[in-house]
């Protein structure tokens, strides 16, 4: 977030370490195979690929952004280990009851929102909290920036959720069943007739445009977010670029952190939308209905 620079975002030098060494081979590649099928995909609409992208060099093959969501990747692992440390029961670490206030908080939310059928879906939903959290955090420290600042990011994480919901509809319900619940509740048939096919095209485009708008919201945010404070931290250097970076750090945690729930909460309730836990609900139906069998004894 704070680079101790005027002008703009500077590239973190470990980008430009690794596009030292890595990034001539991969120039080529893109040169010879990416590049040609990218300029034959977009001549259908006018354009070329460094039209879209950008200008092809070495310095820049391997973006800024990928660089820093594998680090986000690696340092989400690394976190984890170190927080969890040697676990007790007895006498547990920091470390571990701030993953066990996590892991309950995350659960919760699940529980509460698809059913406690949900909790199968716990790893993937835990995976997306812990990863955008660390990666909204990095700009927070020298060296690195926020891969969620990204715009190619966010819509990677909003297609990978995406893919997810839509894949455990059709392993629960069936690929016509999924599809159906498009189509709203049953209706008499005149007004099915009128109405079904109304409410499955606007639920159908509110689906298709979800990846766009979980990459948009949590892009739009953290950008601002770090737009706002090179601003501010730019107006009077360099005493404002070392004191009010300070000042705003719990602001920029808490941004970090609102962003975090927002984009695994949408990607739990999409979750819900199209995971019933059938199986479930007659088990706590037979469950009930032998306490009362039982309490009528």
């Amino acid at each position: 977030m704070f680079l101790f620079a005027e002008g703009g975002h500077h590239e973190p030098a470990i980008v430009t370490f690794i596009n030292h060494y890595l990034g001539e081979p991969l120039h080529n590649m893109q040169m010879a195979v990416t590049k040609p099928l990218w300029d034959k995909l977009f001549a259908n609409f006018g354009t070329t690929a460094t039209a879209v992208f950008g200008e092809y060099t070495p310095e820049n093959a391997i973006p800024w952004y990928t660089v820093m969501f594998v680090i986000a990747c690696i340092l989400t692992i690394a976190v984890i280990w170190i927080f969890k440390g040697k676990l007790s029961e007895n006498d547990p670490t920091n470390g571990q009851l701030t993953l066990e206030a996590g892991f309950l908080a995350i659960k919760d939310m699940v529980v509460s929102v698809v059913g406690e059928h949900g909790f199968q879906y716990f790893p993937v939903v835990a995976t997306f909290a812990c990863l955008i959290l660390i990666s909204n955090l990095m700009g927070l420290f020298p060296l690195f920036m926020s891969p969620t600042a990204h715009v190619n990011v966010t819509f990677a994480l909003g297609i990978t959720s995406f893919v997810y919901y839509n894949y455990v509809g059709i392993r629960e319900n069936g690929l016509v069943g999924h599809i159906s619940h498009f189509a709203g509740p049953k209706l008499p048939i005149v007004m099915a007739l009128i109405i079904t096919p109304l409410i499955f095209g606007i639920e159908l485009i509110s689906s298709l445009i979800r990846p766009v708008t979980l990459g948009i919201r949590l892009f739009a945010n953290m950008f601002a977010d770090e737009q706002v404070a090179l601003n501010i931290s730019n107006l009077a250097p360099p005493f404002t670029q070392f004191l009010l970076p300070v000042v705003l750090l719990p602001l920029a945690v808490f941004v970090a952190l609102i962003q975090t729930l927002v984009f695994t909460l949408l990607s739990t309730i999409y979750l819900g939308e199209v995971s019933h836990g059938h199986h479930d609900e007659e088990h706590h139906a037979d469950e009930e209905h032998g306490d009362a069998a039982v309490a009528h004894a």
